[in-house]
């Protein structure tokens, strides 16, 4: 059934080809919203494109960090709404690679932000920021009054693209507000890398599942499905107030979790006795991180919709789906701009 904010709305999402935005298009084309997303690579496995969902939306192609690119978008689609996904989202990439993880995530930020400042129509922003935008503090659970204060380069520029967000918001009363969510997990999150497809990967392929660090990381996991509600969430209640401008969001199921404990959860839930292998080589990473929702659920009525149980039996679910071979459809042509 159509949600009567959402119908024919013209939203603007990137980062649609990626973990969250994949199911953020989802939900949006459920609600009857007239999506637009902005796609750089072609990722013929992920979400939006195995899902057929590409095939329902407008597509600009290009790359965040093109502002007049970004100014025209907005203004030749007319959009009301923007979902601001798009950034570079693994730490060892962050780590190998600093200068295209702060292009992609601070100056598509401000190359973003400042474009929605010169298209009126623009009424809502939702920007993704991170946990990690806090650095590291002794005090926890971390609450939205906590200092952002990222020490490495993705925690950087997850800070940076926080305050520039906040900096637009104080500055010019632009209509963005900010979520900060903890690790993701879900289907079509295709970084292998990443604890949750990497295990479910393993285990589907009889291999002990490898865990970087030492497995004593404490992080708080967050279902994607979740995220898309809490984002869309949050721009509903930006348009209803106003007073929101410039506030942060976290979101988190307030469960602290250490990576071998998540492991163990995942091989008890898919039958499997594999014994994790333990590497220790993750460095540079914040080694206790979780999160009060305290501020989601007091100012927007907010809380999740799935345990961490039915969250991990979904992502199963679609990567057993995933992992049999199906067949991947070709780029749409006729949805490519130029």
């Amino acid at each position: 059934m159509p949600a009567p904010f959402w119908q024919d709305r013209p939203t603007f999402v990137t980062g649609a080809t990626g973990l969250v935005g994949g199911w953020v298009v989802r939900r949006l084309l459920e609600l009857g919203a007239d999506v637009v997303c902005l796609v750089r690579d072609w990722v013929p496995q992920c979400e939006l494109v195995r899902s057929g969902d590409l095939q329902r939306v407008k597509v600009v192609r290009g790359d965040v960090t093109d502002q007049a690119l970004m100014e025209r978008a907005l203004g030749e689609f007319e959009i009301q709404t923007v979902l601001h996904l798009a950034a570079q989202t693994i730490v060892g990439i962050a780590n190998r690679n600093p200068v295209s993880t702060f292009q992609t995530n601070i100056a598509g930020t401000w190359a973003l932000l400042e474009a929605c400042r010169r298209s009126p129509n623009v009424q809502q922003i939702v920007l993704a920021s991170s946990d990690k935008a806090y650095g590291e503090h002794d005090r926890l659970p971390y609450d939205e009054a906590a200092p952002l204060q990222g020490r490495h380069p993705y925690d950087v520029s997850k800070s940076c693209a926080d305050l520039i967000a906040q900096c637009y918001a104080r500055t010019f009363d632009l209509p963005v507000a900010i979520t900060r969510c903890g690790n993701f997990y879900g289907g079509g999150d295709l970084n292998w890398n990443r604890i949750v497809p990497g295990t479910i990967r393993s285990v589907l392929r009889g291999q002990r599942p490898i865990i970087r660090s030492d497995g004593r990381f404490i992080r708080d996991y967050f279902y994607v499905e979740d995220g898309a509600a809490a984002y869309l969430l949050l721009a509903e209640r930006l348009a209803a107030q106003p007073e929101l401008r410039g506030e942060a969001f976290n979101f988190s199921n307030e469960l602290q979790l250490t990576v071998l404990e998540l492991v163990q959860r995942i091989l008890a839930l898919m039958g499997s006795d594999l014994e994790p292998d333990i590497r220790n080589e993750a460095s540079h990473e914040i080694r206790h991180q979780y999160l009060s929702a305290a501020k989601a659920r007091r100012l927007l009525n907010w809380k999740p919709l799935f345990t961490l149980d039915e969250g991990l039996r979904r992502t199963i679910a679609w990567y057993t789906d995933f992992l049999t071979g199906r067949t991947e459809p070709t780029p749409p042509q006729q949805a490519r701009m130029s």
